[in-house]
């Protein structure tokens, strides 16, 4: 009769353990961030921001795997990169990418070059972009390149909604 009288304890216990946690992880979910790897974070949201590291990492494993060193996130690209992505966005459209690469060579940065991209609303997304667009993929593979920053800006009453700019330099 006890052996009976445990079971039913631990059995009415189970989905009251379940539930604390699920609980548990809703209450962790929002300091991770949305739901998911950061690669698939949406972009096209009021406050979403860009995972740098996980975009840093991302284009670290595609530069390996080519034989290339990876590349560190800088500050001042990083700034730069906001800067650019909130000027596309306040305008509706893509930069020219020779505006931006002569504003980070009177910064001091030698040979700088960028990804100015719009429409993607992942950090997946653009990647993949910019893979399959020759220009844009060499900039990601500048074997030259030692430094990065990377940034989104959202518009959500624009064309494009989202704007992208990925600038290295050595």
């Amino acid at each position: 009769m006890r052996r009976l009288a445990v079971k039913r304890v631990a059995i009415l216990a189970l989905p009251l353990s379940l539930a604390a946690c699920a609980a548990t992880e809703a209450t962790r979910a929002p300091a991770l961030g949305p739901a998911g790897p950061s690669l698939y974070w949406p972009m096209a949201a009021s406050g979403a921001q860009i995972d740098a590291d996980a975009a840093r990492d991302m284009i670290a494993a595609y530069r390996r795997n080519k034989g290339l060193p990876p590349l560190a996130l800088d500050p001042g690209l990083q700034r730069l990169a906001e800067t650019e992505t909130a000027a596309m966005a306040a305008a509706g459209r893509p930069s020219q990418a020779d505006i931006v690469k002569t504003v980070a060579a009177r910064m001091g940065y030698p040979e700088p070059a960028a990804n100015l991209s719009a429409g993607y609303h992942t950090l997946a997304e653009a990647f993949s972009g910019w893979r399959e667009s020759p220009p844009h993929n060499a900039v990601m593979l500048d074997p030259t390149a030692t430094r990065m920053g990377i940034a989104t800006a959202y518009a959500p009453g624009s064309k494009y909604k989202v704007y992208w700019a990925l600038l290295v330099a050595k």
